[in-house]
């Protein structure tokens, strides 16, 4: 028996529609091979070009691809009669006799049904990648010569992978697993308070692949609509990501103050639109990401540092939070497509519009308001606001609100 070589460094094209679950199958298969060369496509015409292009080592292609299917690039692929075979992996919702029966011949090397089981797939992987016993480690890439921290700001604004984790995210899924599964309610009671876990999910929830009508803009609402599977995978994902903890203290109380605000925000939101007979919820989650930019930052900044750039005075972290956090934020919510109703109460947290304001932004402009203010300032300003008179909220109320 002819024992299989495995590639110095791997060559891998991962064809996934969904692009959350494009990034999620990409984090898996760094953790495994943290050197391996990644090409992503989103469709069957771009699967099979790169495949006439590129000699690659693994191909995981999604059966339900647009344009031509997962199951025709497979096809295609055994038809090239390459020997050896090249590793296929075909994944897909189908999870019913007639379809496996039909990808057989075809001989993958794995048939792996939606939502994924992240065990069976990283075991696969390893399997496939790596010889026994054997680990792979890389080195974090150093800045470029001459690079400023502007400058480095300034360019990872748009590729930025959202905010670090501030719960423990493996702990939270472990306490909602029960003998019959997932429970959404516990999970949502148990992540409900991490501004990165939040987005990502609204945002998966409102990607092409899985919207379907309304838009999603509150966490239970995407978790219902992700399902437990896919819901419990993107949120382990998100702990595979590079910096996806802040270990730098300096970073780490910066971001526990700009997540204690957030909480306080959300709380009162909360408050303030079950009080005015509203949509808390919502309301909530406008809350818990306003501050998802000026955290984002933050992450970039442990990577600057991490990849041998300095921080040298306290304030060049503020004066960075100053000058990129509000645009971090712009970008993160339009690059994911978060809903325009829930970036509007976002946009009222900070300020609000010349026109007319919806109940519900005001709520969140009253919720800042009340968020910032200190133990020793008076709410009597407060009350005599335009936003408290909009509303309709004295003095009495306000005053219950800050005692809860």
């Amino acid at each position: 028996m002819t024992a299989v070589v495995l590639p110095a460094v791997p060559r891998v094209l991962i064809a996934e529609a969904d692009p959350w679950s494009r990034d999620l199958l990409k984090q898996v298969l760094l953790n495994v091979r943290c050197d391996a060369r990644l090409d992503l496509c989103a469709d069957g015409q771009q699967a099979m070009e790169l495949l006439e292009q590129v000699p690659y080592d693994l191909v995981i292609v999604d059966w339900e691809l647009p344009g031509i299917d997962g199951l025709n690039v497979l096809r295609s692929v055994r038809q090239r009669k390459r020997n050896p075979p090249l590793p296929f992996i075909l994944m897909s919702h189908r999870n019913d006799s007639a379809s496996v029966r039909e990808a057989l011949p075809l001989a993958p090397t794995a048939y792996l049904t939606k939502p994924l089981n992240m065990e069976s797939l990283t075991q696969r992987l390893q399997d496939l990648l790596l010889n026994a016993g054997e680990e792979v480690s890389c080195e974090i890439p150093a800045l470029a010569s001459g690079m400023t921290l502007s400058v480095y700001l300034e360019r990872r604004r748009e590729s930025t992978d959202g905010a670090p984790l501030m719960t423990d995210v493996q702990l939270a899924v472990k306490r909602s697993l029960n003998p019959n599964g997932l429970d959404l309610t516990r999970l949502e009671s148990e992540i409900r308070n991490d501004p990165q876990v939040t987005a990502v999910l609204i945002a998966a929830a409102n990607s092409a692949a899985q919207h379907h009508g309304v838009a999603v803009q509150t966490l239970a609402q995407a978790l219902q609509r992700l399902g437990t599977g896919q819901s419990m995978n993107l949120i382990l994902g998100l702990a595979l990501k590079r910096c996806a903890r802040l270990s730098d203290p300096q970073l780490a109380d910066y971001a526990e103050r700009y997540w204690e605000m957030s909480l306080r925000t959300a709380e009162y939101g909360r408050t303030l639109a079950r009080l005015l007979d509203l949509d808390q919820e919502r309301c909530y989650c406008a809350g818990m990401l306003h501050r998802l930019g000026d955290l984002a930052l933050l992450r970039c900044l442990q990577e600057w540092k991490q990849a041998g750039g300095e921080l040298n005075e306290w304030d060049e972290v503020g004066e960075a939070l100053d000058e990129f956090g509000a645009s971090y934020g712009s970008a993160l919510r339009a690059r994911w497509r978060l809903p325009l109703e829930l970036r509007d109460l976002i946009a009222a947290v900070y300020q609000l519009g010349g026109g007319v304001c919806s109940r519900e932004a005001l709520v969140m402009n009253m919720a800042a308001q009340l968020a910032r203010l200190t133990e020793h300032e008076g709410i009597e300003e407060l009350a005599k606001s335009r936003t408290a008179r909009l509303l309709k909220i004295g003095l009495p109320e306000l005053m219950r609100l800050r005692k809860k």
